[in-house]
């Protein structure tokens, strides 16, 4: 019998929920984020955020016991490293240490977890790779993608879930919910190990995933979003901030296309282009052509045509990385729910 899991994407400004089963997106819904139940990626109140989660599953006629959630990056690390081969055991005594030079606090505040890389493509990646860092029998050491979260964070988590009458069952930052995406996208057409560049052009931040095939190369991150632009419509209309969000996403007065919009949109585009060039000066063989745009910034298309003159990069919603993504209302909003539960 196929699973069902409901995946969950609690962001600073909304909450989205995928209802996923068998790979097959059945449901989606979301709704505004009280203020201040988020703070620094944490919930402050679990009791809250279970009764919003509760109260959004019974408007939406959605059940689930089992929950997938994408864990903030403010409480969660991922990194992509290598290890001589060993066992699970020796794994997770040795995994905690490739964190020390990226956590301040102390190890034991962390919960880890790992998942192994697939190979590089083509044989003679492979054997370099086995002849700079071979092990003591000639093997090649171990890919891996690791991620810690704090632990304090996951009880809270866990805590909101059982208030809404679910379990945790998956947990992984956005980056493992893009990397389930590709896997489906790439078994089911013709696309294989070709690179992906997908922007989540989120409320606080703008983020610049960076894959090859089914492997995670790196994440850049703008400290500047819509939030940026909704106070730049506030100041230019003199309206608060929850009117000029409503403006912003309702095109009120062709406000996109203002002047002072435009300028910011500008502004964003360099910072990327600066990201996508030293992307390529640290990846000299990259022949990457394609970016894929999803979260709520995705909807504005004077923005995106602007990132897309400013990268010459070949425009994609994320909604075609996801199956059936073209008959799901604002697709393009849920795809790190949706990731996380086909993971």
């Amino acid at each position: 019998m196929a699973k069902t899991y409901l995946g969950i994407d609690i962001g600073h400004d909304m909450l989205k929920l995928a209802l996923v089963k068998g790979g097959a997106v059945k449901k989606t819904a979301t709704a505004p984020m009280p203020l201040n139940l988020l703070r620094e990626g944490r919930v402050t109140s679990p009791d809250s955020m279970g009764e919003l989660l509760a109260q959004l599953m019974k408007e939406s006629h959605i059940r689930a016991s089992q929950a997938a959630v994408i864990l903030s990056s403010d409480i969660s690390y991922l990194r992509t490293t290598s290890m001589p081969r060993m066992n699970a055991e020796q794994l997770a005594i040795n995994i905690p240490y490739e964190f020390s030079d990226y956590i301040t606090g102390e190890l034991k505040s962390y919960l880890f977890d790992y998942a192994v890389v697939p190979d590089l493509p083509g044989e003679e990646a492979q054997q370099s790779a086995a002849e700079e860092e071979g092990t003591e029998n000639g093997e090649a050491p171990l890919q891996l993608l690791v991620a810690a979260v704090q632990e304090d964070a996951m009880t809270e988590l866990r805590q909101a879930l059982r208030k809404a009458g679910m379990k945790l069952a998956k947990a992984a930052p956005a980056e493992c919910a893009f990397l389930s995406l590709i896997r489906e996208y790439e078994a089911k057409s013709a696309e294989k190990d070709a690179e992906y560049c997908i922007l989540d052009l989120g409320y606080r931040s703008i983020r610049m995933y960076m894959f090859h095939g089914p492997r995670h190369i790196t994440t850049r991150a703008l400290e500047i979003g819509l939030s940026s632009l909704i106070d730049i419509i506030a100041e230019n209309k003199g309206v608060d901030t929850h009117l000029a969000h409503t403006y912003l996403l309702n095109n009120f007065e062709d406000c996109q296309n203002a002047d002072f919009c435009r300028a910011a949109y500008d502004n964003i585009s360099v910072e990327l282009m600066r990201a996508l060039n030293f992307y390529r000066f640290s990846n000299p063989n990259s022949v990457l052509s394609d970016l894929w745009l999803c979260g709520g910034g995705a909807v504005i298309q004077p923005l995106a045509d602007t990132i897309g003159e400013m990268l010459d990069l070949q425009m994609h919603p994320a909604t075609e990385l996801v199956p059936g993504g073209d008959a799901i209302e604002s697709c393009n909003s849920f795809v790190q729910a949706i990731g996380i539960a086909m993971s």
